[in-house]
């Protein structure tokens, strides 16, 4: 192994971090997504923690906002009865000038057993996990425009709940691939998991070049992309990229690229649509859409929450040097 899959994977392959996922074999996606659905059989329960993460510290490292991933991965840690403690960087040493090294080695001194680590640099969590001390895990929540794992597992997790096997899928994503980590974690996980139809569908601006390399097929118009595909992934838009100019405005964006009742019907019948969110109503999707029967938004949501129990609880009982 080399690269990232030596970095997150033991030598006997099974999952030391979780840092991409790029190269992560279909059996150890397929092992994080079947724990998952387990923990998730667990969520209707009146209680509904489990005692596998007792006694043990996780330590959300968001140097970059958010809400939604922070949040769930903090109700995972404590489903899973975990001591949690999030670090707000704003307001800790890092903000006077302490280096993530310096940081990193103060945080092991207070016993951590887990980092989750958000960083707007790419490649942060890769310096953090290549640096911990080997019982620690890391697990990457969103690193600058390169990836966000846990993302695209619970959109695969979705995906195979409401379509079955994405080996037998044709899946488009529509939207701004060129800076989200959400698109570029989705397309490996979904060539992973041996999926034989991945489109990008954007203005050429918002397109990254080397989607010919990683087997994706690009449109530009919508319409040509949408015709016959079982799932619908669209990005949230960011406000930045309009005053960037690689967008004329947000009215126009919609016009070419926004998901519609007529656009959807383009898709299989039973087509899912879904979003990474915050959703931007009439810039990504309209209304009829996003609150339609089509739309598997807010299954994302719990689906987060189990896959991120998953995650923690494979990592940690690789760390213990127990198997999961």
């Amino acid at each position: 192994m080399h690269g990232p899959a030596a970095l997150q994977l033991t030598p006997d392959g099974r999952l030391k971090h979780l840092l991409t996922t790029e190269g992560l074999p279909k059996s150890l996606i397929t092992e994080l997504l079947d724990t998952a659905e387990t923990f998730l059989s667990s969520q209707g329960q009146p209680v509904k923690k489990v005692p596998l993460l007792r006694g043990k510290t996780v330590v959300n490292l968001f140097f970059e906002n958010s809400t939604r991933t922070r949040t769930t991965f903090d109700i995972a840690a404590h489903r899973l009865s975990a001591d949690v403690v999030t670090l707000d960087i704003r307001t800790s040493s890092a903000s006077k000038g302490e280096t993530l090294f310096d940081t990193l080695k103060n945080l092991e001194a207070m016993q951590a057993d887990l980092f989750v680590v958000r960083h707007s640099a790419g490649g942060a969590p890769f310096f953090i996990a290549d640096r911990v001390t080997p019982n620690i895990a890391v697990i990457n929540a969103g690193d600058g425009t390169h990836a966000h794992p846990t993302q695209a597992l619970l959109d695969l997790m979705t995906i195979r709940k409401h379509k079955g096997d994405p080996a037998n899928l044709s899946v488009a994503i529509i939207g701004d691939l060129k800076h989200s980590r959400v698109a570029r974690s989705l397309i490996h996980g979904l060539r992973g998991m041996g999926c034989p139809d991945i489109r990008a569908i954007g203005p050429g601006t918002l397109l990254p070049s080397d989607l010919g390399h990683l087997g994706v097929h690009t449109f530009h118009n919508i319409d040509d992309g949408l015709r016959d595909v079982d799932v619908v992934v669209l990005l949230r838009l960011q406000k930045e990229r309009m005053t960037s100019a690689l967008l004329p405005s947000e009215r126009e964006f919609f016009n070419l690229y926004g998901m519609t009742e007529s656009r959807l019907a383009l898709a299989k019948d039973n087509a899912i649509v879904m979003h990474p969110g915050p959703i931007n109503r009439g810039v990504e999707i309209a209304n009829e859409v996003a609150d339609g029967p089509q739309a598997v938004i807010l299954d994302q949501v719990t689906n987060g929450i189990a896959i991120r129990m998953a995650v923690m609880a494979m990592t940690l009982s690789t760390q213990q040097g127990g198997h999961s």
